[in-house]
């Protein structure tokens, strides 16, 4: 079968039907966790996406849009199923947290994801308007269901009087630091993690110390 004499020297872009925005916020958060947000060029993440320069600007106005783009697709919308969790959860509060827990590795933890707080934190200094928004869309929404989860334990009589909302930021620190281990510091380290054991070592702690005992 003999093809269009120019095919072979047409752009790859102009050859795709469209192109999805999911792809381009794929490889938006490849190139901005191999770089960090300050090294990544727009030009280096259509490339990534197979697509013009021009393409990508039909869909982000700019690397700050695109950044938000890609925190919103992969931290915002997990948070939304989680507060939806417990709303509608009848169960065991310790059982509800244990399941948000282990959600939130298989979505996030175990994924490239888990770079995004390495990125936070590195680029805060130079983009604290990155930060403001990160706090706002992903850190402020999580504790607050972490809080949620808590209350609704001792509202119930299955958790201890406690105050809720440092113990929402106890339940997330050992999360955040598993993340930032798994992509800063083991690579360097002779110790490695296993998710699994990290993660029922940690609820067994919350257990301990949230679970109301009888008299």
């Amino acid at each position: 079968m003999s093809t269009p004499a120019n095919a072979k020297n047409e752009p790859r872009w102009t050859r795709r039907k469209e192109a999805r925005p999911e792809e381009i916020t794929a490889a938006a958060l490849e190139l901005f966790i191999e770089r960090g947000f300050a090294a990544t060029r727009l030009e280096d993440i259509a490339a990534r996406a197979g697509i013009s320069k021009g393409t990508l600007y039909l869909y982000f106005a700019n690397k700050e849009d695109l950044f938000k783009a890609v925190v919103r697709e992969g931290l915002v919308s997990p948070i939304a199923e989680m507060r939806g969790l417990v709303e509608q959860f009848e169960g065991d509060s310790f059982e509800l947290l244990r399941l948000l827990i282990h959600g939130w590795w298989e979505k996030v933890g175990a994924t490239a994801l888990a770079g995004i707080p390495k990125l936070v934190l590195g680029e805060a200094g130079n983009f604290p308007e990155l930060v403001r928004f990160y706090l706002a869309e992903v850190v402020e929404p999580g504790l607050a269901v972490m809080t949620a989860i808590v209350k609704r334990g001792m509202a119930r009589g299955e958790f201890r009087a406690v105050n809720a909302e440092e113990v929402a930021l106890l339940i997330g620190a050992p999360l955040l630091q598993m993340m930032l281990w798994r992509c800063a510091l083991e690579p360097q380290s002779t110790r490695k993690m296993i998710p699994e054991r990290y993660l029922d070592a940690h609820l067994d702690m919350l257990r301990h110390g949230l679970v109301a005992t009888a008299e």
